[in-house]
């Protein structure tokens, strides 16, 4: 080894140290932002865009706009949604799929947002909630339809046809 490879060696370490204790020393007169994080909660401000816990939405009436298709558990990666539907009968006489029940396991949730992303009624959304420490697994499974769903009011059935000759003889004196 030079003399001329140990002066540029040497020069290169302390052009390193000054750089290095430039960033040190901003750091050290910049101000400190402390969060008092328990006593703060109510004027704490999170990220528009943090992923905290998964939702339905609700409409003013009380009604989900979920319609069961089952999109959002075939997306989940790792299977932390579960749908139970069931067939219900419309007034009219057609058959009907409903959500019987929305399990979501935050516990194996990922976040990715694929269930937000690619529901075609636009019913999921993430809240900012992120308090989530539990003492077993099992409460971190939730069931996310919590408002009991409103029942379809069939419309009153029509009178029955008199079929009965004296009860035509009596409709048609009544007319």
């Amino acid at each position: 080894m030079s003399i001329k490879d140990y002066f540029a060696s040497l020069f290169k370490g302390v052009w390193s140290l000054i750089n290095g204790l430039q960033v040190t020393g901003k750091e050290f007169v910049t101000p400190k932002i402390t969060e008092r994080y328990p006593e703060n909660r109510d004027t704490l401000k999170i990220a528009d865009r943090f992923r905290g816990t998964l939702t339905l939405k609700y409409d003013a009436e009380g009604n989900h706009k979920c319609i069961a298709c089952g999109i959002c558990q075939m997306n989940c990666p790792n299977g932390s949604i579960h749908l139970e539907t069931k067939m219900v009968e419309l007034p009219d006489g057609k058959k009907k799929k409903k959500l019987a029940k929305y399990i979501y396991d935050l516990g194996s949730c990922t976040f990715c947002q694929l269930c937000v992303q690619t529901c075609p009624q636009n019913a999921l959304d993430f809240s900012n909630e992120f308090e989530h420490a539990v003492f077993t697994r099992e409460k971190l499974i939730k069931q996310l339809n919590y408002l009991p769903e409103k029942e379809i009011i069939a419309p009153a059935p029509k009178p029955a046809e008199v079929t009965s000759p004296e009860a035509k003889e009596e409709n048609k004196e009544n007319k």
